[in-house]
């Protein structure tokens, strides 16, 4: 008889972003002649820098001649790519990386969520509330969570984030072994200084512990004292593994290109206490079960780290900056508590109220979509996060209807 994962039977049904659908269409239903602005999710919508677009081309007309034609690629993405990855991301800023510890995949998400299989089912999960929801779910999937109850799994160490505490976690105060962070974050674009980040690196050197660092929005980091990687501390390329991706900075969300940092010195243990080396075991996986990126897409990936890639993703990145500083100084007026959108593309706002009706205010009455918090935690309740991924005339008109709707 074949069974299944009863794990899988854990889960919580994906509500969010289903009844948000739901709500939206039957408004659009009763009122057909509505135009709905979206700043509910995270995808871009300006089209890939023009730099970009070129290598693009030249990767797909390699493919079609003999002399250049490309097979099956590495792994762990070709040289050019990771060369240029270590020198731009990483060496410039002071962080210790090598190309071979970087390692091309197909979005950050995948890494975030394959990289969690290396690690015993029995350790203890520390994770931020709110949270990006994928770092839950493949614990809950591996079998490391208890049953789901009042908002949150049994065997997990969740840590709270709110407006005491500047929407920062802090540090566990019992034993954990696998610590999800993210920075800027999302949901909540908060933002972490450098010390802040090495008492996290020293916690986890105290603890034997390993930091998983999403960094996939450090390209909106526009604040020099902040640091950008984790690999900028002292101690981290011992205790932590950090993950990237293209989507947000150059607009690879349908193109799908990322990486992830593994050093070579990254540590965890086996039962006995002995050390093994995370970055052979991350090859082995890695090679096992994934083919590579296509050598077109990282031709375009490699063209973001040349001159005009480079000015072309900051004016990219900068535009939805923009749209986040209109949003945090429109929302700010109106006299709510917030944070984000200074170096990150989202807004976290405290509503003061039940994070669903005012949702349900905003587009009834605004004809604008959000997201409620209560879909990344049980923190997030009360809370709702904007998106700046929009063009600069939707998110003008959006914030005029807002503050129409809530005068």
């Amino acid at each position: 008889m074949i069974r299944i994962n009863a794990n899988y039977l854990k889960l919580q049904s994906s509500y969010l972003f289903s009844e948000i659908a739901k709500r939206v269409a039957r408004h659009q239903e009763a009122n057909p002649t509505v135009d709905i602005i979206k700043l509910g999710i995270g995808d871009v919508t300006c089209p890939l820098p023009a730099a970009c677009i070129q290598a693009f081309h030249e990767g797909i007309d390699a493919m079609a001649a003999d002399a250049t034609f490309k097979g099956y690629g590495p792994e762990q993405g070709y040289p050019f790519l990771r060369e240029a990855i270590a020198a731009h991301d990483f060496q410039r800023r002071g962080a210790d990386i090598d190309p071979d510890e970087v390692f091309v995949s197909d979005g950050a998400k995948c890494d975030t969520g394959n990289i969690q299989e290396l690690f015993a089912t029995d350790i203890k999960v520390a994770l931020p509330d709110p949270v990006y929801p994928v770092y839950l779910d493949t614990n809950v999937m591996a079998g490391r969570t208890g049953v789901f109850k009042d908002g949150r799994y049994g065997g997990i160490v969740y840590m709270g984030c709110d407006a005491d505490n500047g929407y920062l976690p802090e540090l566990p105060d019992e034993s954990v072994d696998l610590i999800y962070l993210c920075f800027p974050n999302n949901p909540t674009g908060a933002t972490i200084s450098t010390e802040g980040l090495k008492a996290w690196v020293d916690f986890a050197h105290e603890q034997k512990a390993l930091i998983l660092f999403d960094a996939a929005y450090e390209a909106f980091i526009r604040d020099d004292t902040l640091p950008h990687s984790i690999f900028e501390i002292e101690g981290a390329r011992e205790v932590a593994i950090e993950f990237r991706s293209f989507s947000k900075t150059a607009g690879f969300t349908g193109t799908r290109c990322a990486y992830t940092v593994v050093p070579k010195a990254c540590r965890a243990f086996d039962v006995e206490g002995h050390r093994h080396d995370v970055h052979a075991l991350w090859t082995r996986r890695h090679t096992t079960k994934f083919n590579g990126v296509s050598y077109p897409v990282q031709c375009a990936a490699a063209a973001v780290y040349q001159p005009e890639g480079q000015a072309q993703t900051r004016a990219l990145v900068d535009y939805y900056l923009k749209n986040a500083a209109t949003i945090r100084s429109e929302v700010a007026k109106l006299g709510f508590q917030l944070v984000g959108g200074e170096n990150a593309p989202y807004i976290w706002i405290n509503t003061g109220e039940d994070a669903w009706s005012f949702f349900d205010l905003l587009l009834t009455q605004a004809g604008v979509v959000t997201t409620p918090g209560p879909g990344f935690g049980r923190c997030g309740e009360g809370h709702i996060r904007i998106s700046a991924f929009n063009s600069h005339e939707n998110v003008n008109q959006a914030m005029e209807r807002i503050k129409k709707a809530l005068k």
